[in-house]
């Protein structure tokens, strides 16, 4: 539970850190763009040297962007043995009975896989570790202004989520809590088969929702008591304006998928 990175913020002092809330929020879109164009080895190639030098512009320890990829190891290897055995192609590897293994399905389990881990690693840098949730729910509100035009509720949206990121790593610590009291009370999670440690979750579960509504209600309460009434003529205490610094950050990221686009177009390498 503590290698749940979404909504953690790393405070450091890196040009990413720096840089406009909404422009990070665009980075993040485009970069995931950008990352399901990529289409053959050169390509890739270029996402991920941009990837790393991402986390080297960030100034997060390697440990913990590493650490909160563990979550996701089930949904790799699940990826990597789908694309591997029901990938076919021209060059056969391997034949064993039913099993074929192709060049192509190698291909395509490491392509998937590489581009997972650059999916998580740049959302998460691009948005919660390197943007408080105030700064992220300001952001999605600036960008879905337009959308006021029509009625919709973007302040409340847009708070709604920044709430639910932030709640995010307050649930996984008690979680933790729960875990070790029942642990403490002779509680085992870790014996007997699938369905038994499934029932033996139960009465962690149960505290667990009676803890979520009783910080909904308290956060609810707290908000009446600050007379909080939705977005509608609220000010904003600091106003943000796109730097130089932001423009140029665009300018790379489009630089970037112009020319994944175009390695994907004239680049020799294998394709998918």
């Amino acid at each position: 539970m503590k290698n749940i990175s979404i909504g953690q913020y790393y405070s450091a002092n890196s040009p990413i850190h720096r840089l406009d809330a909404r422009t990070k929020v665009l980075l993040a879109i485009l970069y995931i763009v950008v990352s399901v164009l990529c289409k053959n080895v050169f390509a890739f190639a270029l996402l991920l040297i941009s990837g790393i030098f991402t986390v080297l512009l960030s100034r997060i320890p390697l440990r913990i962007i590493l650490r909160s990829l563990k979550p996701i190891i089930i949904i790799m290897l699940f990826t990597v043995f789908i694309n591997l055995f029901m990938t076919s192609g021209d060059r056969l590897l391997f034949e064993w009975k039913f099993i074929k293994i192709y060049v192509e399905g190698i291909y395509n389990a490491v392509f998937m896989a590489v581009r997972i881990v650059i999916l998580i690693v740049g959302a998460s840098l691009f948005l919660t570790y390197t943007t408080t949730p105030i700064k992220l729910t300001d952001a999605i509100e600036r960008l879905l202004w337009p959308l006021k035009k029509i009625h919709v509720p973007v302040h409340e949206f847009a708070m709604m989520m920044t709430i639910a990121l932030r709640f995010i790593p307050t649930l996984s610590d008690e979680t933790d809590k729960i875990m070790s009291a029942q642990k403490a009370r002779g509680a085992g999670f870790d014996n007997g088969g699938l369905i038994k440690r499934a029932k033996a979750l139960i009465p962690v579960l149960i505290p667990l929702f009676v803890s979520s509504f009783r910080h909904a209600d308290e956060l609810a309460t707290a908000m009446e008591c600050r007379c909080y009434h939705g977005g509608n003529g609220r000010t904003k205490m600091t106003v943000t304006h796109m730097r130089f610094s932001d423009w140029f950050a665009m300018l790379l990221m489009v630089a970037l998928g112009t020319a994944i686009v175009f390695i994907n177009i004239y680049g020799k390498g294998y394709s998918m």
